[in-house]
């Protein structure tokens, strides 16, 4: 049976011309995420924001939607702790998701893809997984924890640490691999490493890294 996934559709940048949606699956669009929805011709579940991104078409529909069927709207107040996409995560792991895939969370102000990659941490600290794509590649977070990746796996993956130092790094299977490594967070030398036709495997043993996969142009 296919894991229910919550899909987080924010208003950063977005180059997939679709977002593959299963039945069972919580669709969420963050304000003007609903932009990206409407563009892709996916129907969200929920819209969840102070729609201060949203564009004027959106915000009739959203409007609508208040009138209609209140309970697809969740809005929110401006002045609040949580980001409007950490708010869609907490509602997403109340309904007992475990699985994210965040869209358009990248891009923009840096303090948002900062913020939202500090939202994929929060997710392992609430038993929780998920990852960011612009369509371009894919960032997640691991913490003491070990990955495998297919040997049809392409590109590159940059590995950085997100505390003072990941201890206990492994990499196997790519061009350039460690054996037990330490990383700290003021050297950057986990950039771009390459996929080569092998199955990979990166492991930390204590700490958290921020992967980062991407492309080969």
């Amino acid at each position: 049976m296919q894991e229910r996934k919550c899909i987080i559709v924010a208003a950063g940048e977005q180059r997939v011309t679709q977002i593959p949606a299963a039945g069972g699956d919580l669709v969420i669009a963050v304000d003007g995420g609903l932009d990206y929805c409407a563009l892709l011709g996916l129907e969200p579940d929920l819209v969840l924001g102070d729609f201060d991104s949203a564009g004027k078409e959106q915000l009739a529909r959203i409007a609508r939607w208040e009138r209609e069927d209140p309970r697809r709207v969740v809005r929110l107040k401006p002045e609040k702790d949580d980001t409007d996409t950490l708010a869609a995560i907490r509602l997403a792991l109340e309904r007992g998701y475990t699985s994210f895939a965040l869209y358009g969370a990248t891009g923009g102000r840096l303090e948002h893809t900062i913020a939202n990659i500090q939202c994929l941490l929060f997710l392992k600290r609430h038993g929780a997984a998920g990852y960011m794509t612009d369509g371009m590649g894919k960032i997640f977070v691991m913490e003491d924890e070990e990955l495998c990746f297919p040997a049809s796996t392409k590109g590159y993956l940059s590995l950085l640490s997100l505390g003072k130092e990941a201890l206990g790094v492994n990499i196997r299977g790519m061009k350039y691999e460690l054996d037990n490594a330490r990383i700290t967070n003021d050297f950057p030398v986990g950039i771009s490493n390459e996929f080569i036709g092998q199955e990979a495997l990166v492991s930390v043993g204590c700490g958290q890294l921020l992967g980062i996969m991407s492309a080969d142009n």
